[in-house]
């Protein structure tokens, strides 16, 4: 965790007052997180001004930074505790994995997307985020040599949900994500000792994940 970044804390406040908390979100872990991680600073300059509106944001490469409230109610979803050890495919611009950081211990991410990686692992070292690990890699193999995960969240949409990932979640993990191309269906996962329960939340639209035999990545 790093020390509160005083700038623009007033807006940061507001949102969480104005669109987090109606949204849903009341783990108070995940509130204090979005009250302190400077979302402006994971956002081009030309989007700093929006950056605590509650709208996905382009960063980039066909890519967006989701929605906060959507952020929120995926983190709370997870039921996170400071000891867990979390999976994040797609890292993006890296926001979600430094509101992360600030709720659990260790955190891997993983972009596809080289100058994504390398931008997200600036911002996160800047920050003070020095212990978030960020690999330029395909999300649907996962990150095998650090399974099991106590929690997997994804920031973009496969068609199905990537078998590595399952594979990868402890005994009691949690795994949530948007799954379809065309209508999209965030879902939670929880492993069980006797397999896998499945349980569909609202509808939402996120970019589609690439990697798993779909090896095109967007221009600029």
């Amino acid at each position: 965790m790093l020390v509160a970044d005083p700038d623009r804390q007033v807006e940061r406040d507001d949102m969480v007052d104005r669109h987090i908390v109606p949204a849903g979100v009341q783990d108070p872990t995940v509130l204090a997180a979005m009250r302190r991680v400077p979302r402006h600073r994971f956002v081009p300059e030309t989007e700093s001004a929006r950056a605590y509106e509650d709208d996905p944001l382009p960063i980039g490469y066909g890519q967006t930074v989701s929605q906060p409230s959507l952020v929120g109610l995926m983190l709370e979803a997870l039921k996170l505790s400071g000891d867990d050890k979390v999976l994040e495919v797609g890292t993006g611009s890296g926001y979600q994995a430094a509101l992360l950081a600030e709720i659990v211990t260790t955190v891997c991410t993983i972009e596809i997307l080289e100058p994504l990686a390398q931008q997200a692992r600036k911002t996160l070292e800047e920050l003070g985020y020095s212990r978030v690990q960020v690999r330029t890699g395909d999300g649907y193999r996962g990150w095998p040599e650090d399974a099991p995960f106590d929690a997997i969240v994804v920031s973009a949409a496969p068609d199905d949900i990537p078998q590595a990932l399952l594979e990868q979640l402890a005994i009691g993990g949690r795994l949530i994500l948007p799954v379809g191309r065309f209508l999209q269906r965030l879902v939670l996962v929880q492993r069980t000792q006797a397999g896998y329960e499945r349980t569909k939340l609202g509808f939402v639209r996120f970019v589609p994940m690439t990697g798993g035999g779909d090896e095109r990545i967007p221009n600029p």
